[in-house]
């Protein structure tokens, strides 16, 4: 069952705009001169949050690791001279004292961190009592109880002010994105977690920067809180993710033209038109179950027959060629291949756990 957090409104965070909020800055702090000149040139963004890397975890050696604790010092400055709060990711109980003794405004826990809740529970220990803002990237892997259980975690600290980011998921084989929005799983933690404020970060989820703009609209759209957007003076010899920062002036660029829709509207014809569209959807899922109810009935009977013939349950060159011949229809219907992949695996996986128990009784 999940626990109903006890949260603090982002208005009392110190951020200036309740959404879009933005956060802005470099991947990793390189120079004094570096995150200053990034800081000055994000000032016509409005921006919220000056947000810096001092510790990058890598995933091999050898590679930049963040200049540490030096460049914390380097981080405020640059937040005081514009008046913005500064962020900047830790990963354990130093990285959080060293943070703290700083004065850094706002920390978040990163990816590789949430995966592990000895890692989030030492973490969450070290800011016991500590009333300060802190941003969760979900994890690695689409796990949404890892995700909602470093923010549980947190609030049984006794921190208030918790909010999640969402950039994206690691997945195997080719795909245009450094790691899969998978839309769905934000969503749900929204649902399921109403009062969490969603940053979405699309430089991770792309990986490339001429796709931020794009992903950007598509998080407001979705009525996300804010973003958080990597930032650097010169992007292509940034130490670090070089290929997914954008300048500043190009961020000032997005930011105008991004389009912030409303959640809702008092135009009564509007209501009237989308109610009635709402109420043919319903009528379509009432007889979308009812013939996925019938396909599993057919599903069963053709169990009993397996079972009576002591013929195995899955039939491979059948299912070859059912999910051939469904994809090819999904298409002719304007359906795209990945929502057609996702719905015949799912009806597969319960086709065969209805033939399973039909073998099993």
């Amino acid at each position: 069952m999940d626990l109903e957090l006890k949260l603090s409104p982002v208005q009392d965070w110190g951020i200036k705009n309740e959404r879009p909020i933005l956060i802005a800055g470099p991947c990793s702090v390189e120079t004094p001169e570096q995150v200053m000149e990034t800081a000055k040139g994000l000032v016509d963004t409005n921006l919220d949050v000056l947000r810096g890397g001092i510790w990058k975890p890598r995933t091999r050696p050898n590679s930049f690791e963040g200049v540490g604790s030096v460049g914390l010092k380097w981080l405020k400055d640059a937040g005081r001279a514009i008046n913005v709060p500064v962020t900047t990711e830790v990963a354990n109980s130093k990285h959080v004292y060293e943070a703290l003794r700083a004065q850094i405004d706002i920390l978040w826990i990163g990816a590789r961190t949430t995966v592990n809740p000895f890692a989030v529970q030492e973490i969450a220990d070290a800011l016991r009592g500590v009333d300060i803002p802190v941003l969760v990237k979900n994890p690695v892997n689409p796990d949404l109880s890892l995700w909602m259980g470093a923010f549980e975690r947190l609030n049984a600290a006794g921190l208030t002010k918790i909010g999640a980011i969402h950039r994206g998921f690691s997945t195997y084989g080719q795909s245009k994105y450094r790691n899969e929005p998978q839309w769905e799983i934000p969503i749900e933690l929204k649902r399921r977690m109403p009062n969490i404020p969603i940053i979405v970060d699309p430089s991770h989820i792309t990986g490339k920067r001429e796709m931020i703009e794009p992903i950007s609209q598509r998080a407001l759209d979705m009525d996300f809180n804010g973003l958080m957007i990597e930032t650097h003076v010169t992007p292509d010899k940034a130490l670090s993710d070089a290929r997914q920062q954008i300048t500043p002036a190009r961020m000032t660029e997005i930011k105008q033209n991004l389009k912030l829709r409303d959640a809702s509207t008092t135009d009564h014809l509007f209501l009237d038109q989308l109610e009635t569209l709402r109420q043919d959807i319903d009528g379509v899922d009432k007889e979308i179950i009812e013939v996925l109810a019938r396909r599993m009935g057919i599903a069963r009977k053709i169990g009993e027959c397996k079972k009576a013939n002591n013929i195995t349950i899955v039939q491979k060159q059948r299912w070859n060629d059912i999910f051939e011949d469904r994809m090819n229809r999904g298409k002719d219907q304007g359906l795209t291949g990945e929502f057609m992949v996702e719905l015949y695996n799912s009806i597969h996986k319960e086709s065969i756990r209805q033939q399973s128990n039909i073998m099993n009784d």
